[in-house]
């Protein structure tokens, strides 16, 4: 499978999937989270990799979605709440699939994540991160609330008065303090991260994969227990952008406005 906006290449037991938009910080267009949601499903009957690392191309591992995007600005201007709702499902999907593969997946977090680029790392199951890295969730300075079914995968690696510190706060993070919290589970100097995440994912790859699998799903089944609460927060999302504050925010952050 050939892929626009990524890459998907394996080194033995070893796979990678890179984010391949750098000119844009790696931001999330709805084809680029189409081709994650693809790649991430494609491992779902590969029984020879065995861990998976996601990773970005140029200064950033992902910028978040990309309000440029010509089919997410279509959908927001001209069609009806009910379409609008089902494109945040494409989100959802998104770390659905990467929640959902078998092998032990690891996020390589250096300059910005933020938005849906924060919430890929937490979908999965390490996050290495530089020293200089920063990750956290804007949505509420455009009047969003943070969909995706993300929320509770923030809530499990932080707790609750954190959680609400990056999510109502909305401002990036330092990477000593993510790592304090236990957003991060390890920081390395930039020059480190590539040698580092396979070091670690070929750790763990030598673990026997039927026992690390069913372990896998077993924690991430207990974590998930409380995520149907999030049923409706693609249909809050749908209805926040359309409020006059999304508009205003929206336009000043495409016109790099304060």
């Amino acid at each position: 499978m050939s892929y626009e906006f990524l890459t998907l290449d394996r080194d033995g037991q070893v796979a990678y999937i890179t984010l391949q938009r750098p000119e844009c910080g790696n931001a999330l267009s709805l084809a680029l989270m189409r081709e994650i949601t693809e790649a991430a499903n494609s491992f779902k009957y590969d029984t020879e990799t065995r861990a998976v690392i996601f990773r970005g191309e140029g200064k950033h591992f992902c910028v978040g979605a990309d309000l440029n995007d010509e089919e997410r600005f279509r959908a927001n201007e001209d069609e009806d709440l009910l379409t609008k709702t089902r494109l945040t499902q494409i989100g959802r999907d998104l770390l659905a699939s990467i929640l959902g593969i078998n092998q032990i997946t690891i996020a390589a977090v250096h300059g910005a994540s933020a938005g849906g680029g924060a919430c890929i790392p937490t979908a999965c199951d390490f996050r290495i991160g530089t020293e200089n890295c920063i990750v956290g969730y804007p949505e509420v300075k455009l009047s969003m609330n943070l969909s995706w079914g993300a929320l509770p995968l923030c809530y499990n690696l932080v707790g609750p008065a954190i959680t609400k510190r990056m999510v109502i706060g909305g401002e990036l993070e330092k990477a000593e303090d993510l790592l304090a919290w236990g957003f991060l589970d390890e920081t390395v100097p930039a020059d480190k991260l590539e040698s580092r995440s396979t070091e670690l994912a070929e750790f763990y790859a030598s673990r026997p994969a039927l026992a690390a699998q069913m372990i896998k799903r077993g924690v991430n089944a207990l974590q998930m227990a409380s995520a149907g609460i999030m049923h409706m927060d693609g249909d809050q999302n749908a209805l926040a952008t359309l409020s006059e504050e999304f508009q205003k925010a929206r336009d000043a952050f495409l016109n790099r406005k304060k």
